[in-house]
């Protein structure tokens, strides 16, 4: 019986990367297959975070580093102010999957933000990163430069917001449950295996 873990998550979101392990290890050990799709938390024209306005300050100090801490995840509070936009990597993204490397482009993107301050709101940065992944530089950066992907971006957007109704990040659609926010991984498995369960009794 197979099923597919359905991720809804921003680049910028600390939240993400640290439930991205969880999640993969729970997948590893049940055989699930994970599909990620994209939600921007704060879409242009929006307003972006900055990391010294108190919001993100205490967020950090009370939630975000106690939790990367007890995964064992060296995160660090990204210094850009305001947090760059993701609609570029993201429409990177679009071309990844094209490409094959969906799950490499993704993990990329965080740990080039969390672990090593990156400006993923860069073209240039982008390119880059999408090159390390054996991506073509130069048709990776003319898919940005000329917005190529936006109409598939914007696509999953609307259907992100409009069809699955989605509010936040990370949101998890297993099956018939949403799991919303920090997830663990013994959650993850839990919620797998009752939703394999409920698929193979429902045959």
């Amino acid at each position: 019986m197979s099923l597919t873990v359905k991720v809804y998550s921003d680049y910028v979101c600390p939240y993400c990367i640290l439930a991205e392990g969880q999640l993969e290890e729970a997948a590893a050990e049940t055989g699930v297959e994970v599909e990620h799709l994209p939600y921007e938390l704060r879409p242009y024209p929006t307003p972006t975070l900055r990391p010294e306005d108190a919001y993100m300050t205490n967020d950090w100090r009370d939630k975000v580093f106690p939790l990367a801490k007890l995964l064992n995840i060296p995160i660090v509070k990204p210094p850009f102010s305001p947090q760059p936009y993701t609609h570029f990597a993201f429409e990177g993204y679009q071309y990844a999957k094209e490409h094959g490397k969906a799950k490499e482009y993704n993990s990329r993107m965080y740990r080039a933000f969390f672990l090593e301050s990156k400006d993923i709101g860069d073209i240039d940065v982008l390119t880059e990163l999408a090159e390390e992944l054996g991506l073509d530089p130069v048709g990776y950066r003319e898919a940005l430069e000329t917005r190529a992907y936006k109409e598939a971006h914007q696509e999953a957007l609307r259907h992100a917001v409009e069809e699955a109704k989605i509010t936040g990040a990370p949101f998890f659609i297993i099956g018939s449950t949403v799991l919303r926010g920090m997830v663990f991984k013994h959650q993850f498995v839990e919620t797998i295996r009752k939703e394999l369960l409920l698929a193979q009794t429902s045959r």
